[in-house]
């Protein structure tokens, strides 16, 4: 019944922001954005102590104006996840522009394939979105939510501009099949994960458990890693989805060694993008949950 009630209500609310003119979405998905955040103290305190981890130069009011942006952030892309089934190839451009086409390009035209790297940054919805809608549609990875009515909700948004999802018991087999075909895979790798099925990397100046499955997918199959991010410019009054140049991968034949190094470049660059544009970022994710052997929690109030 639970499950029901909350497909219900989302499906209500997607169909209500969808329907809205866009100015109007944007500003009551803000609305319900600060009203979430400010009944749910725990998201509050992690987002704060991760942005003191990062950051511990900062004055509180660096902190707080950091947050207010992203919480900000995450109400605009709901809002144009809701509106996502409205936008075609024809009006696109009214709301998402392309920086940087010819990394990607680049990347694609080596011929085996392009792991796009991307994370949790400003409109990352919409990106792969829109980037199919300008004619390059991609396999991304989606974890399964618990509500399957949901889940199956969720995809079909996502799907409607001719993306596909690999759902993580499928994967390996899957992308290993769409990067042999030259395909495009989109991962999100900036999330905390499980010591056994990752390294500690340096992220912010903190080891971070973070995967590797990028790293050894990429030696594996030689397929491009090509960074990727929509971030919104005040300027343009839309979101520009940058692509940077591919990154040129270490292999020294060492094969853990390389997929360490890798694990850390593509940590690295993440990080830069977060550092240039820090309320685009999802601070609410407990990214530095897992610890390495002996270590004590960090959150400790969760």
């Amino acid at each position: 019944m639970k499950e029901w009630l909350a497909y219900t209500v989302t499906w209500i609310v997607l169909k209500i922001i969808g329907a809205l003119p866009r100015r109007l979405a944007r500003a009551l998905a803000v609305g319900v954005a600060r009203l979430l955040f400010a009944v749910t103290p725990k998201l509050r305190k992690t987002a704060e102590f991760n942005l003191q981890l990062a950051f511990p130069q900062w004055t509180a009011a660096q902190r707080a104006a950091t947050t207010r942006g992203m919480v900000r952030s995450l109400g605009w892309m709901a809002a144009e996840f809701a509106m996502m089934p409205r936008y075609t190839r024809k009006n696109i451009e009214d709301v998402l522009v392309l920086d940087g086409q010819e990394n990607f390009l680049e990347g694609q035209g080596r011929g085996k394939g392009v792991l796009f790297l991307t994370a949790h940054m400003g409109a990352w919805e919409l990106s792969s979105f829109a980037h199919a809608l300008y004619g390059h549609p991609l396999h991304y990875m989606a974890r399964p939510l618990d509500n399957a009515r949901l889940d199956v909700l969720v995809n079909r948004y996502r799907r409607f501009s001719g993306n596909t999802p690999i759902f993580k018991n499928e994967s390996a087999r899957t992308m290993l099949k769409i990067l042999k075909d030259a395909g495009t895979v989109g991962i999100l790798a900036d999330q905390n994960t499980l010591r056994e099925e990752g390294v500690f990397v340096d992220f912010f100046g903190v080891p971070a458990c973070t995967t590797t499955g990028i790293a050894r997918l990429a030696l594996h199959t030689g397929a491009a890693v090509v960074p990727g991010y929509a971030v919104w410019d005040e300027s343009l009054q839309k979101y520009r989805l940058r692509f940077e140049p591919p990154l040129e991968l270490v292999r020294t034949g060492n094969a853990e060694h390389d997929i360490f190094e890798n694990t850390q470049l593509f940590a690295r660059r993440t990080e830069e993008i977060i550092r240039k544009y820090p309320d685009h970022w999802v601070w609410l994710h407990a990214r530095w949950k897992t610890r390495p052997e002996g270590e004590p929690p960090l959150y400790d109030f969760l």
